[in-house]
């Protein structure tokens, strides 16, 4: 029986391997893509790149997109409320489950399992488990292309910020970073790959330093 899913989608290499990985089974049909965006940016949560790049990524897949906007300085509550409300929407036109790109982080697996839970909702993790650095080659080998938009200066040089996920990106990550940013050391977008029918056009603008730790690289669309 085919099950009708939500997919948890932050414009970034994890969500694209995941959306890849359930794409053409049988049993999940994906309703649309969920993404955060923040008030007043008008750009992806944790990301910062623009809600245009974001409509341009679902259209290339072929994908609805259910954006949710949350205020900035978004606390727990308000943040659980909003994706409550937008989760419970979708259960009444028969949606069961939302697929998720996370890793290997049990607290957050945790946490989105007990708010499913809530909205008789389960999550689907594609990715859970696997080695990070054979992700990261899974990733590359497979013709995914990507760029760093937001690095955290507490774990990674801000210099990183702008640079295209690669074979010399992953070569020059300093001991400690997981090729794969988790722990959240470092975000990306995905503006190729074998799931998008054409690909994504930008330029990289100005890097920016925000709340003193993080390093956004601005991407502008083209056209």
């Amino acid at each position: 029986m085919t099950k009708n899913v939500l997919l948890s989608w932050s414009g970034g290499k994890d969500s694209a391997l995941a959306l890849y990985r359930v794409v053409h089974k049988s049993e999940y049909h994906i309703k649309a893509l969920l993404t955060t965006l923040t008030a007043g940016y008008d750009r992806i949560s944790m990301h910062g790149v623009r809600r245009e790049l974001l409509e341009q990524q679902a259209h290339s897949l072929g994908l609805p997109l259910q954006i949710l906007t949350i205020p900035q300085n978004c606390t727990d509550e308000e943040y659980d409320s909003l994706m409550r409300e937008t989760l419970e929407k979708h259960l009444t036109q028969g949606v069961t489950d939302v697929v998720f790109g996370d890793v290997f982080l049990e607290d957050i697996r945790s946490y989105r399992e007990e708010r499913l839970a809530e909205v008789a909702m389960k999550g689907v993790f594609p990715l859970w488990g696997m080695d990070t650095c054979q992700l990261a080659q899974d990733f590359l080998n497979l013709g995914f292309k990507a760029v760093l938009v937001c690095v955290d200066t507490h774990k990674l040089d801000g210099g990183f910020a702008g640079r295209t996920y690669d074979e010399n990106l992953l070569a020059d990550l300093p001991p400690g970073i997981d090729p794969c940013g988790e722990h959240g050391a470092f975000h990306t977008f995905v503006y190729d790959g074998p799931i998008f029918h054409h690909r994504i056009d930008f330029q990289v603008g100005e890097t920016v330093l925000r709340e003193g730790r993080f390093q956004f690289c601005d991407l502008i669309p083209r056209g």
